[in-house]
């Protein structure tokens, strides 16, 4: 194989012949030294291009037709090489010229077509002076991250600098508003063979939209887990659907619901072939103030049902559609405000995505692209249908919840007295507030209890828990402390009874057979507090028994405001326990106030914390009770509560000696008539002798079986308030009740008398024995 060399000057004149150039083409150095490059060649029509190569300030290679000396043609391969000076400019061009084309040229070839052929960006950066170039390139296109860009020109700068390798991820507008073009870019350092030193970087850059945007679709599906159903609100969480996929997913979306859904209630589907209506929970746009809502917030719309959110209502499935489905041009062209927002838009294509939670819809989603984004394609849909799916499932809990917490207040309010009975000895104000959405209905109760004897009974209890069933174990407990309270037992024994009753609950919520309210939760051990207080006009004595309740406090009428001092029982159920009562002496015009957990509890402070603020609060002076209630409230409770909240306020009255005669009797029958006189003169001093009759018959009566049947001391105690009371007590504990007398029974009719002229009567124990009353009304004035 012959070699011919030669050299050429920058204008393209031949400089230097060797012999294989003399030997291959025939010209000797003489002839040919001083003509152009040009004359060697054989090809007129391609003399410029080909000569124009060989005279390149780069380098190249080539096959090239040149022309014997003789006259014929010769098909050489052809290599160029500038020769650079100190100052590396170009002085002269080395070129070789065989007659064979060596493999390895060949092969040099191949590579250079696969790499401007390639159909991956490929390309070789150099760098001078004014910054990176590219100074070849394969496949390019204007999406590519390139020169222009910073952080792209860092990592090449960083693979320069550490002659490592890195790979580089970037993003590129695409036409897509939705959608960005995804690239990842391998970079790695290119040495010089001969020294080593790295003289560029090479890229080869593959489009990674499709791996981008379904990582995109899992971050979305992530987020909308931690963010979808964080409370247990219907339109909120309605609205955390909406505001998520808007704009990563599309560029408007609405949310409506069944009307049955709204209200909490059970779905109620109607037929697939009439239409549906609709209320709009949520909607989101990417535009301020969502121009785009042809329906407003809570409006109710009609969708006829051929339109896709009818027809995906009715299938349980998702609906495609788009500008090109008749349905939907049909049903846009009926709304005049839906024709303006998709004109607006240039709204093209949506997706209706029911909302199906446990086998049931409850409403649907639409999803809508507007002028600027592509249409939604088949993985759309599919993520539109899990992001609903998971939405659906919170607005179901959502709606569950307010069914139960409907239900509950229903039955808390109609467990709870909405007013009090009239009675003497307290002025009463009170209130309550359910705890937030965040908790259930709980267990918490008060009450004020008329007693005998002008006595008043204030009660405040809370049950552990929130839901049904706490309200449901409230009830059971007011009920039983009312009537508790009604045979008059003293406070530690009312709880000794309520606590009984409480271990009985337990044990019947324990067998799921005998349970009132089965279902999860439901059973096992009932935990319950409750505070019993019996207040006497009077004496002025509060007779005051806890089980497990936070004590009262009281504001004294010179201002001073204290906690009473409780022997604090265990929690009603607990069983085994006592309880012991205290007795306090109640200046008149005292105010005790009474409360649950809830109003002294926070997470923000403890108890004692919460208690000194409920004392300084009932310090402040305000012009009512109802008043006080608020200024306590506003004071001591946060803006959201986890708990029930019961307040009530009792101011106490008294009983002047104006208002009661007592006289002490002995046990003699012959006393029987003194105390009918004794009563006649009580009784015109107050200008009741209309009273009189009724009122000396039942004296009569209850002296007369104080002495038959009871014990010394006897006493006789007239109270003139809302009405008339008489009050015998004696120290015997045995009760009387009624008997029916037969015909010549001889007694066995006093009571009965009684029970018949007065409005009622009874007997309470005492610690001395028991008092036997009868109330009736004052005559009309």
């Amino acid at each position: 194989m012959d070699t011919a060399t030669a050299t050429i000057s920058p204008q393209g004149i031949v400089t230097g012949w060797s012999e294989g150039a003399r030997r291959l083409l025939g010209y000797s150095a003489p002839e040919i030294v001083g003509r152009t490059a040009v004359d060697l060649l054989a090809t007129v029509g391609l003399s410029g291009a080909t000569g124009y190569a060989l005279a390149s300030s780069r380098e190249w290679s080539g096959t090239a037709a040149l022309r014997h000396q003789d006259g014929h043609r010769l098909d050489l391969t052809v290599h160029s090489a500038p020769s650079l000076d100190r100052n590396g400019e170009t002085q002269a061009f080395l070129v070789t010229a065989t007659t064979d084309a060596p493999e390895s040229a060949y092969h040099h070839e191949v590579v250079e077509w696969a790499f401007t052929q390639s159909s991956i960006a490929m390309s070789a950066l150099t760098k001078d002076s004014h910054g990176w170039h590219v100074a070849a390139s394969g496949q390019h296109t204007d999406e590519y991250p390139n020169e222009g860009n910073e952080a792209f020109l860092r990592s090449v700068d960083r693979v320069a600098e550490q002659a490592t390798p890195t790979r580089y991820e970037g993003c590129t507008p695409a036409p897509s508003a939705l959608r960005q073009h995804a690239w990842v870019t391998e970079m790695w350092p290119v040495r010089d063979p001969a020294t080593g030193r790295v003289c560029g970087v090479g890229t080869a850059t593959f489009d990674s939209s499709e791996q981008h945007w379904a990582r995109q679709r899992l971050a979305l599906l992530n987020e909308a887990g931690t963010s979808i159903g964080t409370t247990l609100d219907v339109t909120r969480t309605a609205q955390e659907l909406a505001d998520l996929v808007v704009p990563r997913l599309a560029d408007f979306i609405s949310v409506d619901l069944l009307e049955s859904v709204t209200r909490g209630e059970e779905p109620v589907a109607g037929p697939v072939d009439v239409d549906v209506v609709l209320r709009r929970i949520a909607h989101a746009s990417g535009s301020e103030e969502s121009p785009e809502a042809a329906v407003g917030l809570g409006e109710a719309d009609t969708y006829p049902s051929f339109s896709p959110p009818a027809r995906c209502l009715a299938t349980g499935r998702a609906v495609l559609s788009g500008a090109d489905d008749p349905d939907f041009v049909r049903w846009i062209g009926q709304s005049e405000a839906r024709s303006a927002s998709v004109r607006g838009q240039g709204f093209h294509s949506i997706m209706a995505v029911p909302l199906r939670a446990r086998g049931i819809t409850l409403g649907v989603a639409v999803f809508a692209r507007g002028r600027s984004s592509e249409p939604f394609a088949e993985d759309d849909l599919v993520l539109a249908e899990e992001l609903a799916g998971r939405a659906a499932v919170g607005v179901d809990n959502a709606r569950r919840y307010t069914r139960e917490r409907t239900n509950a207040l229903t039955l808390q309010r109609s467990l709870l007295p909405r007013e009090f009975p009239e009675q003497a000895a307290v002025e009463v104000a009170f209130r309550y507030l359910p705890a937030g959405s965040g908790a259930g209905v709980g267990g918490d109760w008060f009450d004020v209890v008329p007693l005998s004897g002008t006595r008043v009974a204030l009660v405040v209890g809370d049950v552990v828990g929130h839901g049904l069933h706490a309200s449901a174990t409230m009830g059971r407990l007011r009920t039983a402390v009312r009537t508790l309270a009604d045979v008059d037992l003293p406070p530690d024994e009312l709880l000794t009874h309520l606590d009984d009753l409480v271990t009985h609950l337990t044990s019947d919520d324990d067998d799921p057979v005998s349970a009132d309210m089965p279902g999860p939760g439901d059973f096992g051990e009932i935990g319950a507090t409750c505070l019993y207080a019996v207040y006497d006009p009077v004496s002025r004595m509060c007779t005051l028994a806890s089980a497990g309740h936070p004590p009262p406090a009281v504001l004294l009428p010179d201002g001073t405001v204290t906690l009473v001092e409780l022997s604090p029982g265990p929690l009603l159920g607990v069983g085994g326990l006592p309880f012991e009562s205290t007795e306090i002496e109640l200046p008149e015009g005292s105010l005790l106030a009474f409360y649950t957990d809830g109003l002294v509890e926070a997470r923000d402070h403890d108890v004692g914390a919460g208690l000194d603020r409920l004392c300084q609060a009932l310090a402040s002076p305000v012009p009512s009770l109802d008043v006080t209630c608020d200024a306590i409230l506003k004071a001591l409770l946060p803006d959201s509560r986890a708990d029930d909240v019961a307040l009530l306020l009792a101011r106490t009255r008294a009983l002047h000696a104006d208002q009661v005669a007592a006289w002490a009797l002995p046990s003699d029958p012959a006393i029987v008539a003194a105390a009918r006189a004794q009563t006649s003169r009580q009784l015109a001093t107050w200008g009741l002798e209309e009273a009189a009759f009724i009122t000396e018959l039942v004296v009569s009566e209850l002296v007369t079986n104080a002495i038959r049947y009871g014990a010394v001391p006897i006493g006789l105690r007239l109270i003139r308030d809302r009405a008339l009371i008489c009050e015998v007590s004696d120290a015997s504990s045995t009760a009387p009740h009624l008997r029916r007398a037969r015909i010549f029974d001889e007694g066995g009719r006093g009571l009965h008398m009684v029970a018949q002229l007065t409005q009622g009567w009874g007997t309470r124990q005492t610690s001395t024995g028991k008092t036997i009353w009868a109330e009736q009304p004052l005559p009309a004035s």
